[in-house]
């Protein structure tokens, strides 16, 4: 589905849907506090806990104390979860912006660039090993055609103006999130500075160019991981452990109404309500069509096993996926009255029972 958005000729998507404007864009979250990495961070001093400011110890690739935090007590734990609760919103509203930044960069209004083009996007969620996401998307810009599903934008339209559009919407999106305490101050939340918002080209560009099966190879890797991967490489964390303490820490100390209240369902995401991929409508194949294709696959496999000499297509055969109240209660009458019996008997038993309890030896004895 995400390849054939990015490159075409497969999944009833044109092959020159690749020669669109395309971007590949990278949104990463905030720093709430340094953590252990690869690199070597310059930063100087120690905090007031007595820590360094930042990471100087050069881990490995593999090195498991990478991506936590180098001071606990410095990180803050509650602005990583708030973000994180948010982020979903932060990418509707990217969105929202992205369509506004676009028509100014044409030199047009809302109205008249929705008559000229349309912006379409795939978009996964990967985790850091600092325990938050960030986003890979495709962004791909569509002309408008009440017959064509990929029509080609105008080629005044180029691909340097969707990135000028990007960086704008990137650096102007933000949330205003309600305090997660009592007598807290709203905070605003906006995307991390370091973002990367890159041309895309067909395959058969210029050598080493970012090209669209490469690119859309990468975003439908990070499109089958989940956060259970992130625990298993995370499990016995202190880190990861803090922010999911975090999470319920929020989800209790709000009001029953309050909005963080149902945080605690996302425990096992770290506070992340998002779903881990998304795409616009248009984009490539719609999920229904994948659904009855394989809806398809299936009654054909099944009727060649059934009727192996028979040729029959699967429009041919009506599927019952409705049920319908039929009633309760016995077939017959003869289960009635023997259910009856069978239950006055059990209770005449029962009976019995408590009243030999009631009575005392000597009682039973005498009667």
């Amino acid at each position: 589905m995400i390849m054939a958005g990015a490159a075409g000729g497969m999944k009833d998507v044109p092959a020159d849907v690749a020669t669109h404007p395309m971007v590949f864009l990278t949104l990463t979250a905030p720093s709430f506090g340094a953590v252990h990495s690869t690199g070597l961070d310059r930063r100087r001093g120690e905090c007031e806990h007595g820590m360094p400011r930042g990471c100087r110890c050069a881990h490995g690739a593999d090195d498991s104390q990478r991506g936590d935090a180098v001071c606990s007590d410095c990180y803050d734990y509650a602005g990583h979860v708030v973000w994180q609760f948010h982020a979903p919103e932060l990418w509707r509203r990217f969105t929202i912006s992205l369509r506004r930044e676009l028509a100014r960069t044409l030199g047009l209004t809302q109205r008249e660039a929705s008559r000229v083009v349309r912006v379409q996007f795939a978009k996964v969620a990967e985790f850091q090993r600092r325990g938050i996401v960030h986003f890979h998307a495709i962004i791909r810009l569509d002309g408008v055609d009440p017959v064509d599903s990929f029509p080609a934008p105008p080629a005044s339209v180029a691909t340097g103006q969707l990135v000028a559009a990007i960086t704008a919407a990137v650096r102007k999106t933000r949330v205003i999130a309600a305090p997660y305490e009592r007598n807290g101050n709203a905070r605003e939340l906006r995307w991390g500075k370091q973002f990367d918002a890159r041309p895309i080209i067909r395959q058969d560009g210029l050598d080493g160019a970012l090209s669209d099966r490469a690119v859309a190879a990468y975003i439908a890797k990070y499109a089958t991981k989940a956060t259970e991967d992130l625990d298993s490489r995370g499990e016995g964390r202190d880190h990861i452990r803090r922010i999911k303490s975090t999470v319920m820490e929020l989800a209790r100390g709000v009001n029953a109404d309050g909005p963080y209240a149902q945080l605690h369902r996302w425990d096992g995401m770290l506070g992340f309500r998002g779903h881990f991929s998304t795409k616009s409508r248009r984009y490539s194949v719609t999920l229904g069509s994948l659904r009855g294709a394989r809806r398809a696959w299936r009654l054909r496999a099944l009727l060649a096993k059934a009727k192996p000499n028979e040729a029959a297509e699967p429009d041919e055969i009506l599927v019952i996926g409705s049920w319908a109240y039929a009633g309760m209660g016995w077939l017959s009458d003869g289960d009635k009255a023997l259910a009856t019996e069978a239950a006055s008997a059990a209770r005449e038993w029962r009976n019995d029972r408590a009243r030999d309890r009631r009575t005392t030896p000597n009682e039973r004895g005498t009667s």
